[in-house]
């Protein structure tokens, strides 16, 4: 991409002012459950009639082969269409009101050893790379997963009172025996507004914010998993998936229709068994076509970002200064990797997520978030302690949209406080200055990241 698309800045915490739209002309007002789910509205009508159609593959219900309508299923899979991992397209939660694993979480499996710079990490033989919960008739199910919660308890600096769950993670019923040595690392589904301004944003952007070497001092370390792009058949920034192991969207979703759903595609056509027991010996022809991924892929780009709210709110003010100040001037240090500010590249496709500025609260880069936090599970450059910034945008609306306030890769937070606590690693600071905050700022710093 050109240099002329690069955004000039290069401060780490360039700011939005309170009237700037959050996702430029893909900005919408809505603060209710459908927040999420609403189109771009610089679409036109070729463009919002494409979206339709994505939308209606997203909320496709796959049936096992053979099937009259949208066979493909399987044999082995998480759940049956994509919508079920993201409902209204928010954030998943990883146990139910029974405290039983949902659809929503997953657990990525591999084997140590050396990871290829084009697949990633090594499968595990009769595995794969991630545990299929569910089977089509005839076909064992390669495990279901269970989750059990300790609480941890702790205080901040002013004597008030405050657990943390830890997760534990088991297979049951494992359809054979899993290798001792195999690393797992659970995945809850992430919201999906803005995902094509996010992939709009310009790569030189990310590998100007990064700073592997923290050469600038400030203990924030951020750097770029660089993964491969399998269509163009380089090594590219990962930006998607929790420890941005994906580079576009397309491959993302392509992955997610294969691992996820067992549907196969001109990107991914092999089934997820294969080589496993449970393949069925078929080499089916794609379950769907390109033209059903590529509209599933527009509909993702092109979904809208909801607006700031309360910016007028004196809570509020405080909180963003408190946010966007450094650590070393008495701030929470949080915009050193949640950066608010990017300009989309002007050649980004599609041409409606072109040349906007955004405010996603996010480097998309990986960082040290600290042993608490750990997988133990590298992937392409990540290491075991790293994951991808989440962007921030729309997180006050979870619970409007999803039912929850769970947060964090694997959903053990159950709420923004929860996951700030969470934080260590680079972000040890941030997190003990929270920690010790009055309570008046950290209700404050709380009431800016809920007006996102």
């Amino acid at each position: 991409m050109g240099a002329a698309t690069i955004q000039t800045a290069t401060d780490k915490s360039t700011s939005e002012s309170p009237t700037t739209p959050a996702g430029g002309e893909l900005t919408v007002s809505d603060t209710s459950a459908n927040a999420f789910s609403r189109p771009a509205p610089n679409l036109d009508d070729a463009g919002l009639l494409l979206h339709k159609m994505g939308r209606g593959e997203f909320a496709r219900r796959f049936s096992p082969a053979g099937a009259t309508s949208s066979p493909g299923l399987g044999p082995i899979f998480n759940a049956d269409a994509c919508i079920a991992c993201h409902p209204r397209h928010g954030r998943g939660r990883a146990v139910d009101e029974q405290g039983r694993a949902t659809d929503d979480i997953l657990l990525r499996l591999s084997i140590p050893g050396t990871i290829s710079s084009t697949s990633g990490p090594v499968p595990v033989s009769g595995w794969g790379i991630q545990v299929q919960t569910d089977a089509v008739a005839g076909v064992s199910p390669e495990a279901r997963v269970a989750i059990a919660y300790q609480e941890v308890e702790g205080e901040y600096a002013d004597g008030t009172r405050y657990s943390l769950r830890e997760p534990t993670y088991r297979m049951e019923r494992p359809y054979l025996s899993r290798p001792a040595d195999a690393l797992l690392s659970p995945r809850v589904a992430p919201p999906l507004h803005g995902l094509g301004l996010l992939e709009a944003i310009p790569e030189d952007r990310l590998a100007e914010l990064a700073d592997p070497s923290d050469a600038d001092g400030d203990g924030i370390s951020g750097k770029l998993n660089r993964v491969w792009n399998a269509k163009l058949q380089r090594t590219e920034a990962g930006r998607f998936g929790w420890k941005a192991t994906n580079p576009s969207l397309r491959q993302q979703t392509a992955s997610a229709y294969h691992q996820d759903i067992g549907v196969t595609s001109g990107a991914r056509p092999a089934e997820s068994s294969a080589d496993q027991n449970q393949y069925d010996g078929y080499n089916d022809e794609p379950e769907i076509t390109s033209a059903q991924l590529d509209a599933t892929v527009f509909f993702l780009k092109t979904l809208a970002v909801p607006a700031r709210r309360d910016t007028d709110d004196p809570a509020v003010q405080r909180g963003k200064q408190l946010f966007m100040d450094p650590v070393s001037d008495g701030g929470a240090g949080c915009a050193a990797c949640h950066t608010p500010t990017h300009k989309t590249a002007a050649d980004a496709e599609p041409s409606q997520v072109a040349g906007q500025t955004i405010h996603p609260y996010t480097d998309l880069l990986l960082h040290d978030m600290g042993p608490a936090l750990a997988d133990d599970r590298p992937v392409f450059e990540a290491g075991g302690q790293e994951w991808r910034t989440p962007p921030l945008w729309g997180i006050g609306l979870t619970e409007a949209v999803s039912g929850h306030t769970e947060m964090l890769h694997d959903g053990r937070a159950r709420s923004i406080a929860e996951a700030i606590l969470w934080h260590g690693g680079e972000a040890e600071g941030s997190r003990e200055v929270f920690r010790a905050m009055p309570r008046e700022d950290r209700e404050a710093l709380l009431r800016v990241l809920r007006s996102l």
